[in-house]
């Protein structure tokens, strides 16, 4: 009897563990990968994404960075106008010459602005026509070739005018530039009559023809040349 008990409780328990065994099998994924923490989603991007899905700050540095150059670009097609002056005489005759070459066309204008006194720079009156043709050679073997001869009866009769000016200096330094081409009878006078200057007005010029006219400039020691508000 007690042999019976025991293989019967024997058998039970075969029978339980059994159970057991296949009950796991069942139930468990050996194979299954082990769970992942979550990424940070704030981070993901998805590719291809349409432009509203880019973030706003993205977008603004985009803009702040090409402020600068549009800027630049307008910077650089700025036109400046300005005014060059006072000429006369072979001064005058001088700067036309060197406007000409820019090749402006309608760019370039001028005016006219009258003083009622100047200085002149002349050869005191000669005795006669024939002094007065001998010295125009003198002067013309020198390099100067802008004169006038005085023919009205006066004091002045056959004096020669080599250039007017609107104040004593320039006169001044007329003279010494021709002491320096070896003209020594040339003085400085003040007139009472009415002295006509010529101003040139010089309108849309780029920054390279500004740099040319400001270079010209320097062979004019006793001109002008200020830029101006633009009129058109």
């Amino acid at each position: 009897m007690m042999k019976k008990v025991f293989w019967i409780l024997l058998a039970g328990n075969a029978v339980f563990f059994a159970a057991m065994q296949w009950g796991g099998l069942l139930t468990a994924e050996p194979d299954a990968p082990p769970v992942q923490a979550a990424l940070n989603e704030q981070k993901i991007r998805l590719l291809g994404a349409p432009p509203s899905a880019v973030p706003q700050s993205a977008t603004v540095e985009v803009a702040a960075s090409a402020v600068p150059a549009v800027a630049s670009a307008a910077k650089s097609e700025a036109r400046a106008c300005m005014e060059w002056g006072e000429f006369s005489g072979d001064d005058l005759a001088r700067a036309t010459a060197a406007l000409n070459g820019l090749r402006l066309g309608n760019r370039l204008g001028q005016r006219e602005v009258e003083y009622n006194i100047g200085y002149w720079v002349y050869v005191p009156p000669l005795k006669d026509k024939e002094t007065v043709a001998q010295k125009i050679e003198q002067l013309k073997a020198r390099g100067v070739e802008e004169y006038f001869v005085v023919q009205e009866a006066g004091i002045w009769l056959n004096a020669i005018s080599l250039g007017v000016f609107k104040t004593r200096e320039a006169a001044q330094n007329f003279v010494g530039q021709l002491r320096a081409k070896g003209v020594r009878s040339a003085q400085v006078g003040e007139r009472s009559s009415r002295l006509k200057v010529t101003v040139f007005v010089l309108n849309g010029l780029d920054a390279a023809t500004a740099e040319r006219l400001a270079a010209m400039r320097k062979d004019f020691q006793d001109s002008e040349l200020k830029q101006v508000s633009c009129t058109h």
